[in-house]
């Protein structure tokens, strides 16, 4: 026997999500484990719970746009972040965004709204875009069986706080097949940081850090462990920890916690849930 669908409606609720939630997941379907049903119920519970509010499973295409290929057509595009990005965002009711490299995938209210003009984007996750937006909502981010080296939302606030050496100097020009068949050239520049080629392994050393503000905490779903984030108090968080360095993440082995025990004492984040 496996998880039903109604067990993982049943964790999220359990967990502190409301079915009005605006909520970005990043997920690992094995970690799940077994489920009745396999990966088409996870998504069947997703899409049931969140149908009051608004779902988004990000569905990037980074790692085959390159080179040759160079068009992104979101209808035909196969994400490269996993099994379950791919059935949702097929399914019936489900709009995808134009960012030819970090798309998004969304259902519910205001769905359509949300990922418009994606296609006008010239970095990865670009300040006022789908990933810097979900603050602005009040936003959550669930990490299902990942970690933070998979929460693109930090990437979003590098680029708010317009951290050095995250982006490549010079844009490649892809384009984005448009509703109705034009294309759309976009100039798009590239995460990159020449001592670290995967910026994103950095951003596990803030995990404890949003624990002890608030800013995060521990859930299951299925058999996997997960971390639900409040998006504005990520944000927070990070931006206190990068004020005095900015290439911390990188560049140090370790982020103290002395960096982040006076926002505890200020209460500045666990109040704003």
């Amino acid at each position: 026997m496996g998880y039903t669908k109604e067990d993982l409606k049943r964790q999220l609720q359990e967990g502190g999500l409301r079915n009005t939630d605006t909520v970005l997941i990043h997920s690992s379907m094995k970690a799940i484990g077994h489920v009745e049903g396999g990966a088409d119920t996870v998504v069947d519970a997703w899409m049931e719970y969140f149908g009051r509010g608004l779902l988004l499973l990000p569905t990037h295409t980074w790692a085959q746009m390159k080179g040759e290929h160079c068009v992104y057509d979101p209808a035909r595009e196969e994400s490269c972040v996993g099994l379950l990005t791919n059935i949702f965002r097929r399914r019936p009711g489900v709009v995808r965004s134009l960012h030819p490299t970090h798309s998004v995938a969304a259902y519910g209210q205001d769905a359509a709204a949300y990922v418009a003009g994606e296609e006008n984007c010239n970095t990865p996750c670009t300040p006022g875009g789908c990933y810097d937006r979900l603050r602005q909502v009040k936003g959550k981010i669930l990490l299902v069986g990942v970690g933070h080296e998979r929460n693109t939302f930090i990437h979003s606030v590098e680029e708010v706080l317009n951290v050095p050496n995250r982006l490549t100097d010079r844009p490649v020009l892809l384009q984005v097949a448009m509703p109705g068949g034009s294309l759309k050239a976009v100039y798009m520049r590239r995460h990159y940081n020449a001592m670290q080629p995967h910026i994103s392994e950095d951003f596990v050393k803030l995990e404890q850090a949003f624990y002890d503000t608030g800013a995060a905490k521990r859930l299951k779903f299925g058999d996997a462990d997960c971390i639900l984030c409040d998006a504005q108090g990520v944000f927070e968080v990070t931006r206190h920890i990068l004020a005095s360095d900015p290439e911390c993440l990188v560049t140090k082995a370790d982020i103290p916690p002395e960096r982040w025990r006076d926002i505890c004492a200020q209460e500045a984040v666990v109040q704003r849930k």
